[in-house]
């Protein structure tokens, strides 16, 4: 039997972070490459890319591939599977990471603009980038999808529908995805609760601190505090773990 640290070894393996420059993406990026993987930073803004890269590269000595890519555009799925591809010559780990969520004034003020907009990020992207990385990784080795929507599925409210809306659909995908190449391709959905991100900072101190209070470990989450779970599902030791929905959520939604 393999000791604990061996089935969390990652080394060898090439994981994909989408959202990956900044906030919950980053820290998962970095535990991962903490862990013996190579990384590839995706996200829209490439120049946050290339820091976060480098930035990884210096703490880790892994490999960290920055790469644009617009997750809400159809087209730019192919081309970070090709980039990946081109460079590594194979993809272990894929996490659909990347998500917004705009503020509105109330449910009529939302256009149609902004609903498809958050749909397309939070949804029809992490679609389309499962369908082409984990038919390649079905191909190969084999690997692990990890989805990270929120736990605002299981509670949705006025305040951010579309995005609640959106990601109960990669909750959906996440499930079908866990019979799509099974046993080859693994697939895993986490649900944060608050956590210290541009999301929760567009709340203002306040009310974070509201959300903070609320909480029964009296904090809301920070960006490292996914690194761990994330780690674990990607490797060895999460081998027979498939489909399931993970909450990390400090204990607020308990009663569900």
């Amino acid at each position: 039997m393999k000791a604990p640290a061996e089935l969390l070894d990652l080394s060898g393996k090439v994981a994909v972070i989408t959202g990956g420059s900044r906030g919950i993406g980053r820290a998962v990026a970095k535990g991962f490459a903490v862990a013996g993987a190579d990384v590839v930073i995706a996200s829209r803004k490439l120049d946050n890319c290339k820091t976060a890269a480098s930035e990884i590269e210096a703490a880790t000595g892994r490999r960290a591939l920055p790469v644009g890519c617009h997750v809400g555009r159809w087209e730019d799925a192919e081309a970070l599977l090709d980039a990946v591809y081109d460079a590594f010559g194979r993809c272990d780990v894929l996490v659909n990471n990347a998500g917004m969520s705009p503020i509105y004034d109330d449910l009529p003020s939302v256009t149609q603009e902004l609903y498809d907009k958050v749909y397309a990020v939070n949804a029809r992207g992490p679609f389309r980038l499962s369908a082409l990385f984990g038919t390649r990784m079905a191909e190969g080795d084999g690997g692990s999808i990890i989805n990270v929507t929120t736990a605002g599925t299981l509670r949705p409210d006025a305040t951010d529908l579309p995005y609640a809306m959106a990601k109960a659909g990669l909750n959906a995908l996440t499930l079908a995805l866990a019979g799509a190449w099974a046993p080859k391709v693994r697939a895993n959905l986490v649900m944060p609760g608050a956590f210290d991100t541009d999301i929760s900072k567009a709340w203002g101190p306040e009310n974070q601190a509201i959300a903070a209070a609320a909480n029964p470990m009296k904090r809301i989450g920070v960006p490292e505090d996914m690194a761990g779970l994330c780690v674990f599902l990607a490797s060895e030791a999460a081998s027979y773990i498939n489909g399931a929905q993970i909450l990390i959520d400090g204990g607020l939604f308990r009663t569900l």
